[in-house]
């Protein structure tokens, strides 16, 4: 599937990277330069600076040939435009959108281009299905076709991976740590990486549960 990401903020990297996880080809694009020019290394993925609003970037970043167009940065109007252009103009066939306030959330519909709108408290979006549990282990996103489960985990003091590296937890068969958020910055995992209270985990997997990969870190 290749993936377009209008938004480079904390959310937009998070989708950035567990698509990526998941052998996804994705793009990721942002206004502001510096913001491009801080996650250069830090994402598996093509990053692109430039105003998302405007048709002809949209096009030179691939919308033309994008299967799903994402829309999260801060402001709604933004979020509508991307969203129009992406389906009147590019005829992406999905396309989703984060409803930053939520006076606006009746806008957000198809005819505005949305085919899923995601409220902004929601803490990562779903592509397929919308998270439904408020514990430290949610199961966030489902990539039907793949049959992929992206699953996140917090660290918290209590938790006995605190203090451990990534090399001494044993994860469930068929799983991989796609990223560490850390301090709000996605962070490349390696085997050295010590755990810290705080440390946010997106986790992709063909056949774990939530509560096996409970049982692994908390």
């Amino acid at each position: 599937m290749k993936a377009l990401i209008a938004g480079a903020g904390r959310l937009g990297t998070q989708i950035a990277q567990v698509l990526a996880a998941a052998r996804n080809d994705v793009t990721l694009v942002d206004v502001d330069e510096d913001r491009i020019a801080e996650l250069e290394g830090h994402l598996p993925v093509r990053l692109v600076p430039g105003d998302a609003c405007e048709p002809a970037f949209l096009e030179h970043a691939g919308a033309h040939t994008a299967d799903l167009i994402i829309a999260v940065t801060g402001n709604d109007e933004d979020n509508l435009v991307i969203s129009l252009l992406a389906k009147r103009k590019f005829a992406v066939p999905r396309v989703a959108a984060r409803v930053n306030d939520p006076e606006n959330a009746w806008l957000f519909d198809r005819n505005w281009g949305v085919d899923t709108a995601v409220p902004a408290a929601t803490p990562l979006i779903s592509l397929i299905e919308e998270a439904t549990g408020a514990t430290d282990t949610v199961s966030l996103l489902r990539l039907s076709k793949a049959g992929v489960d992206v699953i996140e985990t917090a660290i918290t003091p209590q938790s006995r991976a605190a203090g451990r590296t990534l090399a001494e937890i044993t994860l469930p068969a068929g799983t991989v740590i796609a990223t560490v958020v850390r301090e709000g910055q996605p962070t490349v995992p390696t085997p050295e990486m010590r755990l810290r209270p705080g440390d946010e985990l997106l986790l992709v997997s063909h056949s774990a549960t939530e509560q096996e990969i409970h049982a692994a870190f908390q």
